[in-house]
């Protein structure tokens, strides 16, 4: 008589490869886990967002990094887009953050949580990004730049800030509202040189 796996046409598993997979469930089993917590951030400049490309331009994504200890997740935006991206910004609205899980070298495995924030361009330009941290900046379109990014958790996030912004009222239509430290009929944004 067959057995059932016969049956129905599957193959069973040869018992090397159940061996295999056996062992390295157990390595995952007993592999440290480290929870990091980063923050980054949007940055929106004329109807252009930035992102950072990483591993010689073949991942494009936004920008983001370690909260340092005594630093709220917003400073650690502001300090993590600067540091990387040679912009100077300023938060506008938190966006929904994301989570994901990954294994370093060592064997570690990483749980690691990203508050992110929608940001206005206040000063600097991109072409000062660091190249120890990042191998390029790029201002897109919202489309192309949504479009470029690697990971659809943060394409969501970017989708999110164009909507935050959309529903927002445009200044024309609220004059007597200035911003903090902004004159009135300013902008409230410099020009990137």
């Amino acid at each position: 008589m067959a057995s059932n796996t016969a049956a129905s046409g599957a193959e069973a598993s040869p018992p090397a490869e159940r061996a295999k997979s056996s062992a390295r469930a157990a390595r995952v089993r007993r592999m440290k886990t480290e929870h990091h917590r980063s923050a980054g951030g949007l940055v929106v400049h004329s109807a252009r967002i930035l992102l950072i490309a990483t591993q010689k331009g073949r991942r494009w994504q936004l920008p983001k990094g370690h909260i340092e200890e005594g630093e709220t997740p917003e400073q650690a935006a502001v300090r993590e887009v600067r540091e990387e991206t040679g912009v100077t910004s300023r938060v506008v609205a938190p966006l929904p953050g994301v989570e994901y899980w990954f294994v370093e070298k060592g064997p570690c495995r990483v749980h690691k949580k990203v508050d992110y924030f929608l940001l206005d361009y206040v000063g600097g330009h991109s072409m000062n990004f660091d190249p120890e941290e990042v191998s390029g900046t790029g201002w897109f379109s919202w489309d192309a730049g949504i479009a470029r990014l690697t990971f659809e958790n943060e394409r969501k996030v970017a989708r999110r800030a164009k909507e935050l912004l959309d529903a927002a009222p445009a200044a024309a239509e609220a004059p007597d509202q200035v911003a903090p430290g902004v004159s009135p009929g300013s902008t409230g944004r410099a020009a990137e040189g």
